[in-house]
């Protein structure tokens, strides 16, 4: 069977619009001819791709490419009763794949682009985390210490358990002054996330070191954390509290109040 015909025979038997007869014309090329039932599941898979390209928005290039091709079969066939033939289809096939082609293939790198890059940050955040965590430890100096709580900062945007949990022991628990008030400094830059906001306020009761006492009771105001007023009067009437946190305590009471 001619190749033109069998093409055009393979799209009607594909698309269910074969008589009987040419049914099983094509039946028994597909049985008794490898070629045939190449070219049939060569024509299966593009006419499938161009059902499913109909969701997708060709470039305007494309468009115009396919517009002209269609034009120019119009302008050839004028005058004719003529159908598509099949060297036709088979140039609408390839520009329905081109477009799919294209528009999948620009899709899935994007898609694989953003993985990658969503990947790598997560990653650096990862190792940022584990940085700051180690520069904690005490075995490192406190200058090295406030560059650990300086990463928290300055590089870390939202801070998880593991990163506020290390920085309330730095600002609890560390012998230096300066570290204490690097690691409130830290923390008060995560205060509108509730799980920081309470450590913050159970710190007030528990904090020693004057000037940090001073820092966190400053920062209860600047919160309006009105529920730290009763925390401020017990701060007053601790024999051990000196005179300048006293005098801090009254003012944080005159302004939540």
């Amino acid at each position: 069977m001619e190749k033109d015909k069998l093409e055009s025979l393979l799209i009607d038997y594909i698309d269910g619009n074969l008589s009987e007869n040419d049914k099983l014309v094509v039946e028994r090329e597909l049985r008794d001819n490898p070629e045939a039932s190449m070219l049939y599941a060569q024509l299966k898979e593009v006419m499938a791709v161009m059902d499913r390209s109909s969701s997708l928005n060709p470039s305007t290039a494309l468009k115009s490419s396919f517009d002209k091709m269609l034009k120019g079969e119009i302008e050839n066939t004028k005058g004719k009763v003529v159908f598509f033939r099949p060297a036709f289809y088979r140039a609408a096939a390839a520009v329905a794949l081109l477009i799919v082609g294209g528009g999948l293939g620009y899709w899935i790198n994007k898609y694989v682009g953003q993985q990658q890059e969503i990947a790598r940050l997560e990653q650096q955040m990862k190792e940022t985390k584990l940085m700051m965590m180690a520069m904690l430890d005490n075995q490192y100096s406190a200058s090295q210490r406030i560059q650990g709580v300086n990463v928290a900062l300055n590089e870390i945007p939202k801070a998880d358990d593991e990163v506020v949990d290390a920085l309330v022991k730095a600002m609890n628990e560390d012998p230096n002054t300066n570290v204490r008030l690097a690691a409130l400094e830290a923390l008060s830059k995560f205060h509108q996330e509730p799980g920081v906001r309470k450590v913050l306020i159970e710190a007030l009761s528990r904090q020693t070191d004057p000037v940090v006492q001073i820092a966190l009771i400053q920062l209860m105001v600047t919160m309006k954390e009105k529920g730290v007023v009763k925390d401020l009067e017990r701060i007053i009437d601790r024999d051990e509290t000196i005179k300048a946190v006293k005098d801090e305590a009254y003012s944080g009471i005159m302004k939540l109040s």
